[in-house]
């Protein structure tokens, strides 16, 4: 940098912050009231010659009675990042979005990539609190990065991806469900404190569900489950039906549903061909209590351990 233009970086930078200062002192709510979780945008380019700066998230604890805070940034140098030698790539979670711990950061290139050292270089991810973790490699496509242990709740997180986007996501409470096979029990815990408990049934003999760390992901108040997507004739033992309040856990097809005609298994025996069932009333209290990311998390079952990648499988590799 040279001395020349070392003031009108600064003044930038102080214009910035004082930006972001008056929003803060802005963000009181009224009574009663609750602001939504927001994102900033990309900050407009600096002049040539001076370091780009990039906005990085900045910590805006939990007050109570107030559901959801903005997600603030302030103003950094970014570092040389090389141009990326795909087109476009989009990014998941979306602007603002809410998720839970468990849920990884998504890279969906326009193109496939040769070169992924490369393509990992042109990502930025920025974290309050600071955490360390991972980029993995689903497809010549798809991108992953995660933390090593599941994110703090209520962290922010800003991703730069493309040379150009950048967008700014947080986690929710660390809401984590544990099924322990030996009970037949779903315990649901909120930040460490528990909060619920439900009885379940899980894959019968031949049909075992998977041992081992899934998050929830696509959800559907009604959703169409046909046994023979996976081989299963009807005429075998198998079904095309409806189910309702239902989360998937898996790409494979296991969610965790409303079962009302297993309720007499529920906590005994396992009777399901892979789902989790649970009653009408549990299954609905965890869709409405959930969102993307949550941990759902199987125990001392007599299936293998879900280490073989399909989607949701993140942490158990």
């Amino acid at each position: 940098m040279t001395r020349s233009n070392r003031p009108s970086l600064v003044a930038t930078v102080l214009a910035a912050s004082a930006l972001v200062l008056g929003l803060v002192s802005g963000l009181a709510p009224g009574p009663g009231s609750a602001p939504a979780a927001t994102a900033q945008s990309v900050m407009p380019l600096s002049p040539p010659g001076v370091p780009q700066l990039e906005s990085a998230p900045v910590h805006t604890p939990l007050i109570p009675g107030v559901g959801a805070m903005p997600v603030l940034t302030y103003p950094v140098i970014g570092p040389d990042r090389p141009a990326p030698e795909y087109g476009d790539v989009t990014v998941f979670p979306t602007p603002g979005e809410v998720v839970g711990v468990a849920q990884p950061v998504m890279f969906f290139f326009d193109r496939p990539v040769t070169d992924r050292a490369r393509a990992e270089a042109t990502i930025g991810i920025r974290t309050e609190p600071p955490v360390a973790g991972r980029f993995y490699w689903i497809s010549d496509h798809e991108l992953r990065w995660r933390p090593h242990e599941f994110w703090p709740a209520h962290s922010s997180v800003t991703v730069w991806a493309g040379g150009k986007r950048q967008q700014t996501f947080r986690t929710g409470d660390a809401l984590i469900a544990v099924y322990d096979d030996r009970t037949k029990q779903i315990t649901v815990t909120r930040n460490g404190h528990h909060v619920r408990t439900m009885p379940a049934s899980a894959g019968m003999p031949g049909w075992e569900t998977y041992n081992g760390v899934y998050y929830t992901g696509q959800r559907g108040r009604s959703v169409r489950m046909n046994s023979e997507t996976f081989g299963l004739r009807i005429e075998d033992g198998g079904y095309d039906s409806i189910v309702h309040d239902a989360v998937r856990l898996s790409y494979d097809g296991i969610y965790i549903h409303s079962a009302p005609w297993s309720l007499a298994d529920q906590g005994v025996r396992n009777v399901s061909n892979g789902c989790i069932n649970i009653s009408p009333d549990d299954a609905r209290w965890y869709y409405d209590n959930t969102r993307n990311g949550d941990p759902f998390i199987v125990v001392g079952g007599p299936g293998r351990e879900f280490g073989a990648f399909d989607g949701q499988g993140d942490w158990n590799y």
